[in-house]
C-alpha cells in the first residue's frame, strides 16, 4: 500500500464516520494539507465513490455509494495485508536482536522509550529467556507499562541491567547522547 492510498483509505474512513467534516477539519485529522484533502475529495467523487449534497451555509455533505463501500472494501483488505506484512517483520526484527543479545550472554534488559515499539519488543521478549527489569522514558515518568513503573533518564542506575534497549525510533542520537554523559558506554546501548 502506497502513502497515496494509505491517506484516501484514512479520509474514506473519516468520510463513513462524519460526511459533513470539513476539508480544513479533516484536513487536521489525517495531518495532511488541505490542498491534498480537496484533491482526494474530488478524486473520489469523481469515481462516484461519494455522493455530495450540499448543506446550509455552504457546507458540504459526502455520502457513500455502493461502489465507494466496494473500494473502501478493497483497500481495508490491501491495508490488512500491509499491517500484516509490517508486522511479521517487526517481529522478525525483533527476535533476531533478542538471539544477539543471548549469544552475547545478556540475560537483563532494560527498555528506553514506552511506546508501540516497547510495547512489541515486551510481546517478543516474552519469547526468550531475556529479562526486562525496568523501562525509562522521561516524557512518560510515572506512569506504568506492563506493571513496570516509567522512571527518567537519572534512575538508570537505580536497577540491574546488561543493556538498554531504545524501544523508540525518534530522537536516537539525542538519547544516546543522554545516556553517554551519565557514563553508560555505547557498548551497553542497542537499537533496533
Amino acid at each position: 500500500m502506497d502513502r497515496q492510498d494509505l491517506h484516501i483509505f484514512r479520509l474514506m474512513g473519516e468520510l463513513d464516520r462524519d460526511g459533513a467534516s470539513s476539508q480544513r477539519e479533516l484536513s487536521r485529522r489525517l495531518n495532511v494539507s488541505v490542498g491534498l484533502v480537496n484533491a482526494f475529495l474530488k478524486r473520489l467523487v469523481g469515481k462516484g465513490y461519494f455522493k455530495v449534497k450540499t448543506l446550509p451555509r455552504k457546507r458540504l455533505k459526502y455520502f457513500l455509494t455502493p461502489e465507494g463501500l466496494a473500494g473502501k472494501s478493497r483497500l481495508t483488505a490491501e491495508y490488512l495485508r500491509y499491517s500484516i506484512s509490517f508486522y511479521r517483520e517487526i517481529k522478525q526484527l525483533l527476535l533476531n536482536k533478542f538471539g544477539e543479545m543471548e549469544g552475547k550472554h545478556i540475560r537483563r534488559v532494560l527498555f528506553f522509550g514506552a511506546g508501540e515499539v516497547a510495547e512489541l519488543a515486551y510481546l517478543y521478549l516474552q519469547l526468550t529467556p531475556l529479562e526486562l527489569v525496568g523501562m525509562i522514558d522521561d516524557e512518560k515518568k510515572g506512569k506504568y507499562f506492563f506493571g513496570y513503573m516509567i522512571k527518567g533518564t537519572e534512575s538508570v542506575t537505580d536497577v540491574e541491567w546488561d543493556v538498554i534497549l531504545l524501544t523508540r525510533f525518534d530522537k536516537t542520537e539525542e538519547i544516546i547522547r543522554k545516556l553517554a554523559q551519565t557514563g553508560i558506554g555505547l557498548d551497553r546501548i542497542a537499537t533496533i
